[in-house]
């Protein structure tokens, strides 16, 4: 026999017969409107083959120069996506964890600073990067990669590493108050209790999340486009659809290759969290026979 589900009743005959008339009627409306897309876009003369060439016939004079702009931009991509993890992860879990080990009054300034950030739109903290360190007298011409790719990693970090920090915050508050007493009765230090205990339990807790995030901060790195900061690979699509005047089919390229990259990312997610299950679960033991009395 079937178990109930706890949230909602099993839906009957009828209700299943409307959610199929609907999921077809859905689906249709989706396959028309693809239709029409298709079929402007082939009036247009979308599909022609001198817009596809450079993209897909290696024989066209174009291919290559085209393939080795546009792996440029997914490196540069990835640089700056890899920076900007790495300094969101290291500062955001300092923040995190300053936040809860310090006294209600001594983490007011950190609060503040959470929230300030948090409620900024990553853009403007990528902006505010690029106009206000120079001003500031910071120069960063001399770094590799060029000033472009720090201000873009500074702006990221600067949002994310607050992200990052309630997320670990959440993570730590989601375990049972058991195991934070039991360590603290044992003798550790808060300190310790905080290393060794309760993060990494919380990490499990908090891992989709902070993959999530992870993901977010790699996508966010076409806004250097926007303001023209870095040659992404947006910004690089941008640059060849202006040279062979071909926009759609450049950024569907950027598009499925930002989809691949996030997928695989998003898999290793969840390889990393089924071992993380693995490691931590119980081997099961044989059956003890009883004793006859």
């Amino acid at each position: 026999m079937s178990t109930p589900s706890v949230l909602y009743d099993a839906p009957g005959p009828r209700a299943r017969r409307r959610a199929a008339v609907g999921g077809a009627i859905a689906t249709l409306v989706v396959v028309i409107l693809i239709g029409v897309a298709v079929k402007r876009f082939a009036d247009q003369g979308q599909f022609a083959g001198q817009l596809w060439g450079p993209i897909l016939n290696p024989l066209d004079p174009d291919f290559n120069a085209v393939w080795k702009l546009i792996g440029r931009g997914v490196l540069a991509t990835l640089t700056a996506a890899v920076l900007a993890i790495a300094f969101s992860l290291l500062i955001g879990g300092a923040v995190g964890v300053a936040r809860m080990m310090l006294g209600r009054r001594s983490r007011i300034p950190i609060v503040g600073l959470i929230e300030l950030l948090r409620g900024l739109p990553v853009v403007i903290t990528i902006y505010f990067a690029s106009r206000v360190l120079p001003e500031l007298g910071v120069d960063l011409t001399g770094m590799p990669g060029g000033s472009g790719l720090w201000f873009l990693v500074i702006g990221l970090t600067a949002y994310n590493c607050v992200i990052i920090a309630e997320i670990i915050r959440a993570g730590v508050a989601s375990l049972p108050g058991g195991q934070r007493e039991a360590a603290l009765a044992i003798g550790l230090t808060p300190g310790a209790t905080m290393r060794l205990v309760l993060l990494p339990q919380a990490v499990r807790v908090m891992l989709p999340a902070l993959i999530s995030q992870l993901v977010v901060i790699l996508k966010d790195t076409s806004l250097a486009a926007v303001l023209g900061l870095y040659t992404e690979l947006l910004r690089q699509g941008n640059l060849i659809a202006l040279n062979l005047h071909n926009p759609i089919q450049i950024l569907s390229v950027v598009g499925v290759i930002f989809i691949l990259i996030n997928y695989n990312l998003s898999r290793l997610a969840t390889w990393v969290d089924q071992r993380s299950v693995r490691k931590v679960a119980p081997k099961p033991t044989e059956a003890i026979p009883a004793e006859v009395v």
